[in-house]
């Protein structure tokens, strides 16, 4: 057994602490082979050393997101202690932009910022992940912010017109006006990021178009960002299709979730094939985002593990 004793210097205990110790105790109950004691402003840990240095790292973390922000909160903890490398600060220079309501949009965990630093560096990027990892989210906080800085003229964002067990063709109105509703998640994430009178002026322009995958064939997508959400839901073929459109002066995320295939059960995904077989080609990035991911209500996380249990038993 090692003992380690951290001195909390220039903090207010009970904003670093939480009531009652509850912070300390989050970390305790991640680690329960290792004993973790707050005694006024030290912490004593002891356990054995490899574990000693992960919660270390944990409380370095810590100390530095309270020194920026001036508390710590449970949540807080968790996501910390769930990072793969809790030395990273998550919250370091990982704003994109600023929302409609001031408030800072930015890269939540280390996978996404991976996602992040993937689309900096290439033009082509793949993010599978399950529902709730942000996947989404930060492509289209990306694609907002290379609009705003004028690296590109246009966003598209599109996805195939294959239904979640519901039927499109009984729905009112032509393909783009079934598939409208979703794409919803992405309308409120383009809500969260611009103006509503400016974001009406921007798609009734064109400037931001959304649209059915049907919709890009023949086309050739320059100076655009261009997202492919639910791409999980292609054929070889579409995907096939749709990574060749790819123009001059653009960037392309493909965004999929694996367990969530509604293709029928003959059909291989696209997505699939499309990593298998690109998985070499320089240019050409693919991040993995899993449970430990989700910004969601952190019983999603659990939902997320338990099926994945499931399906690998």
């Amino acid at each position: 057994m090692v003992e380690k004793i951290i001195t909390l210097e220039n903090i207010s205990l009970v904003d670093f602490l939480g009531v009652d110790n509850s912070n300390i105790k989050e970390v305790a109950s991640a680690f329960p082979k290792t004993r973790i004691v707050s005694r006024g402003n030290e912490i004593r840990i002891k356990g054995s050393g490899t574990e000693i240095i992960k919660i270390n790292d944990i409380l370095n973390s810590l100390v530095s997101h309270y020194h920026k922000y001036g508390k710590i909160t449970n949540d807080n903890v968790r996501l910390y202690i769930e990072q793969e490398d809790p030395v990273v600060d998550v919250d370091k220079e990982n704003v994109l932009i600023f929302g409609t309501k001031g408030s800072a949009i930015r890269a939540k965990t280390v996978n996404q910022i991976r996602l992040v630093e993937a689309v900096n560096k290439n033009d082509v990027v793949f993010a599978l992940g399950p529902a709730g990892t942000g996947k989404t989210y930060v492509s289209v906080a990306l694609a907002v912010k290379a609009l705003k800085n004028k690296e590109i003229r246009k966003i598209i964002i599109t996805r195939p017109a294959v239904e979640a067990g519901e039927n499109l063709g009984f729905l009112p109105g032509d393909l783009k006006e079934k598939i409208d509703p979703y794409l919803r998640p992405i309308y409120d994430a383009l809500h969260d990021m611009i103006p509503g009178e400016k974001l009406k002026y921007l798609m009734e322009n064109g400037v931001i178009e959304i649209a059915p995958l049907a919709y890009m064939r023949g086309r050739t997508l320059s100076n655009a960002f261009i997202l492919l959400d639910e791409a999980q839901n292609t054929t070889p073929m579409q995907i096939k299709m749709f990574l060749t459109r790819l123009g001059p002066n653009s960037k392309l995320i493909i965004n999929g979730d694996h367990t969530q295939i509604d293709l029928p059960h003959n059909q291989k995904s696209g997505i699939k094939d499309a990593m298998a077989t690109l998985k070499d080609v320089e240019g050409i990035s693919m991040i993995t985002l899993d449970e430990k991911d989700v910004v969601r209500h952190r019983v999603v996380k659990d939902i997320i593990k338990a099926y994945a249990k499931k399906e690998n038993s």
